[in-house]
Parts: structure tokens; sequence; C-alpha cells
């Protein structure tokens, strides 16, 4: 019973990793087809949102099923719970990427980046994917040196953001009230990508250290070989 039990724990690690794979290349289309107007790509993130949401509530089901079956206690119990809530960060993160298409197919023909914030923007997405990247990674390894990239990457999303903000509040702001919220929308998107990638990537590291705030010194412990 104990190696049924186990193999379904392994299955729901592997199905969190196979939404984060479908999660990073969702992100990684978003932010290219809003870089380019690219509105096919922007589609195809669009369609494709349903596979994430549909895997997520296999998930959830799976993860149901185990508590209700196996009726695990402490960190069995800990285990399937924090899947629960990774499983919904990343579909969510699944709807941000779907966002920032559908912002992309809205201003078809025209650029979706505001003039003057196309760097800005590039280098937002550029982050987010490699968060997205990172937490794939972190899912399917296990290794906590990774959680302090995605804060560290996070960081300079969340500096980029306020630029943003400081951007379109200023004096020399001259775009117009349709690319004032594009550009604070675009921006909230990308910022809150990173946060939920941040808030998986605390959970996975609480399941190892049973803090929820582990310092760098203790990841690192935990993380050598």
């Amino acid at each position: 019973m104990r190696e049924v039990f186990h193999q379904s724990l392994e299955d729901v690690q592997g199905r969190l990793v196979e939404i984060a794979e479908l999660v990073t290349v969702a992100i990684d289309k978003a932010t290219r087809a809003f870089g380019t107007s690219d509105v096919a790509l922007a589609e195809e993130v669009i369609e494709n949102d349903s596979v994430i949401d549909d895997k997520a509530l296999a998930l959830d089901e799976l993860a149901i099923e185990i508590l209700a079956r196996q009726q695990p206690v402490a960190r069995d119990l800990r285990i399937v719970v924090s899947a629960l809530r990774m499983s919904a960060s990343l579909e969510r993160m699944g709807d941000i990427a779907e966002h920032i298409a559908q912002l992309t197919r809205m201003r078809f023909p025209e650029r979706a980046i505001p003039k003057g914030l196309k760097s800005t923007f590039l280098r937002m997405g550029e982050l987010d994917v490699e968060v997205a990247r990172q937490l794939t990674e972190l899912l399917r390894t296990q290794d906590l040196g990774i959680t302090e990239q995605i804060r560290n990457a996070d960081d300079l999303i969340d500096d980029l953001h306020v630029s943003v903000f400081e951007k379109v509040l200023s004096d020399s702001w001259q775009g117009e009230a349709s690319a004032t919220v594009d550009a604070t929308l675009a921006s909230r998107y990308h910022e809150r990508f990173a946060d939920h990638a941040v808030s998986v990537a605390k959970k996975v590291a609480y399941l190892s250290t049973g803090d929820w705030t582990p310092s760098t010194d203790a990841l690192n412990i935990i993380a050598a070989p």
C-alpha cells in the first residue's frame, strides 16, 4: 500500500513538472508575440491555455483522491496539500501568459508595446521566461539553490515594473489613454507571473526545510551534494 502511495506522490510531482513545462512554452510564446505583434503566435497561446487548465484540474483531482483514499499525515499530507496550491499558481501563470497574448491580439495590427517602453518589456519578458524555466527545473530536481535565482529574477522584474509606472506617470509621457492602460496592464501581468513563481518556489523550499523563509545559507547547505 505504501508503495502505491509513493508512486502516487511521484505522479503528482511529474504532473507539476509537466504543467510547468507547458507554462514555460506559453510565456515564451506570449512574450515573443507581445514584442513582435505576432498575432498568430498569440492565438496559439490563447488556444492552448485550456490544456494547462485541464492538466491542473486533473492534478487537483488526483491530489484529492490521494487525500480521500490514503489519508496521509505529517509530511506526506503537506506534500499533497502543497501540490494543490502549486497547481493553482501554475494554472494562474498560464492564465497570465494568455492575458499577455490577448493584449497582442487586441491591438493587432498596431504594436502592443507602447512607444518608449519596448526595451523594458522585452527585458521583462526574457526574465519571465527565465523564471519559468528555473521553476520547472526546481520542480524536477528539488534543487533548492534555484529558489534564490528565482527570487533574484523576481526582484529585477519588480524594479522594471516600478520603472513602467514611473514612466507613464511622468510629465514626459505622451501616450494616449489606451497606451497607458496597455502599459500598466502588461507590466502588472509580467510582475504577477514572477510572483506566482516565487510562491511555488517557497512551497518547494518549505517542504524540504520546514521554513517558509529559509536563509540563503540554509538553502546552500541543503542543496550541497
